[in-house]
């Protein structure tokens, strides 16, 4: 890219221009949304490469890989977004922030990849499935290389510049895609290594994510230029902060993961299709949902530099405005949210139809009454994502996790007491995951607007003019 582009992204004092709030939402949704277009559409020639016994050999490797993801990768764009905003609103450098957050994640990652690596023989004798062992190792290096990408993503996030991150998730996929396809083809008389080097081309995309990274970074003409030199950043700080937001993020794939041992075994007292049950919650349900939450990441992902800065200028005598833009980011998530859910409420038997059309008619049938049920979701839990990141913004990460650990025990509770019922059977499911989200959106609100007054209410009680002193 030329650098005049880049050049073009900072004012003449040497500060990088801000894009505008929705401006910044739309930059990452649209990314996103192309991204997960690009992933779904992969699996339809894949699988007609390597066949369902490939294909359940790809997705066996992934559970592992997706929990060292949310350990060592998750919590860093946001925390660190929050960091830089907050440093760049009281005019301060962020250069040694970035220093220590690289040294304390690639730490982190290389570990997780390690890790990986140490235990691929005994996860692949634990899944009884020797052949992914390989799997594991061609995938390791994700782990670190998502790490180191993910502290790029916080620092630009943190400038109020979305476009990297968006621009990286598209070639993380199109990579994936390019290599995975070719990979395929290649090795298609043999699955068993095609899957491995299927995994290997994630890497390989990886790879080539934190090259662009690393690239438009330097293209940032003089990034810490125009601030004051800040004080040495301890990786405690760093920390303090990212493993609540971390916490909170794992707590729903982790939540997942016990949902798949409790629903199946409810269901399997009374009866046998109770895996087919489960699939079409989790598989069908659940992935058409999280299509307009996926979207509405963008806002969240924006409000965090957002209320960030605003919170950092009112501790230094600004105007109050961590409340304004909380309350902005919330409207937007529902203008873009409601919609989502009636069009999917409405129209859940055309997009079944269209989407799944191997279902058979009772099949779609279910389906169609899970979407419906669960529809309510892309709105509460939208609404969740968003007022997570504003609560991270805000410098409360912790009572975010709280809030979600709190709904899943909701969740957990209702699952027992619901699909226990075969009148309710997996729709109990859905009604429980409804609540769930409903609680943690709730509790999330009320806590954002409980601290946006508190400060509200002691910037009042500063600026207020001092009563004489009784005689």
């Amino acid at each position: 890219m030329p650098r005049t582009f880049f050049a073009g992204l900072r004012k003449k004092d040497g500060k990088m221009k801000k894009q505008s709030f929705l401006k910044g939402a739309a930059t990452i949704a649209v990314g996103g949304f192309i991204a997960k277009l690009i992933g779904a559409l992969y699996r339809i020639p894949l699988t007609n490469i390597i066949g369902g016994y490939g294909m359940g050999l790809y997705q066996m490797v992934y559970p592992f890989y997706c929990l060292l993801l949310t350990v060592s990768a998750t919590g860093i764009p946001s925390s660190i977004a929050k960091m830089v905003a907050e440093k760049h609103a009281r005019g301060i450098s962020s250069q040694s922030l970035l220093k220590s957050s690289f040294v304390l994640f690639l730490s982190i990652g290389a570990l997780g990849t390690l890790l990986m690596m140490a235990l691929s023989p005994l996860l692949s004798r634990a899944q009884d499935c020797p052949e992914v062992k390989n799997g594991y190792l061609a995938l390791a290096p994700s782990v670190l290389l998502v790490s180191a990408i993910s502290v790029f993503r916080g620092w630009f996030q943190g400038e109020n510049n979305m476009f990297p991150t968006a621009l990286s998730e598209v070639t993380e996929q199109v990579v994936k895609v390019g290599f995975g396809l070719l990979f395929a083809y290649l090795f298609r008389s043999d699955v068993e290594k095609a899957v491995t080097y299927i995994l290997l081309s994630v890497s390989v995309s990886e790879a080539c994510a934190l090259a662009l990274m690393a690239f438009l970074f330097r293209r940032v003409p003089e990034p810490f230029s125009g601030l004051k030199k800040g004080d040495r950043v301890s990786m405690k700080s760093v920390l303090r902060l990212s493993i609540p937001v971390t916490l909170s993020a794992a707590l729903l794939p982790l939540s997942s993961l016990l949902d798949s041992v409790i629903i199946v075994r409810l269901l399997k007292r009374y009866t046998e299709d109770a895996v087919a049950l489960y699939g079409l919650f989790s598989g069908g349900a659940v992935t058409i949902i999280n299509l307009p939450v996926s979207v509405c990441y963008g806002i969240a992902a924006a409000s965090v530099p957002a209320v960030s800065a605003s919170s950092a200028s009112e501790s230094v005598g600004g105007k109050n405005g961590a409340r304004r833009r909380m309350v902005y980011a919330l409207l937007v998530t529902l203008a873009v949210s409601v919609p989502c859910a009636a069009g999917l409420f409405l129209l859940a038997s055309p997009a079944v139809r269209v989407i799944f059309r191997a279902l058979s008619a009772e099949e779609t049938a279910t389906l169609v009454k899970l979407v419906k049920v669960f529809s309510v979701s892309a709105v509460t839990l939208s609404c969740t994502q968003t007022l997570s990141a504003c609560l991270t913004g805000m410098g409360k990460p912790k009572f975010a996790a709280l809030s979600m650990g709190i709904a899943v025990a909701f969740k957990t509770a209702l699952n027992f007491l619901l699909v226990s019922r075969p009148q309710i059977s997996v729709f109990g499911a859905a009604i429980a995951a409804d609540v769930c989200y409903l609680v943690a959106f709730a509790l999330d609100l009320m806590y954002n607007l409980f601290v946006t007054r508190r400060k509200k209410g002691r910037e009042a009680a500063l600026s207020a003019p001092a009563s004489p002193k009784e005689e």
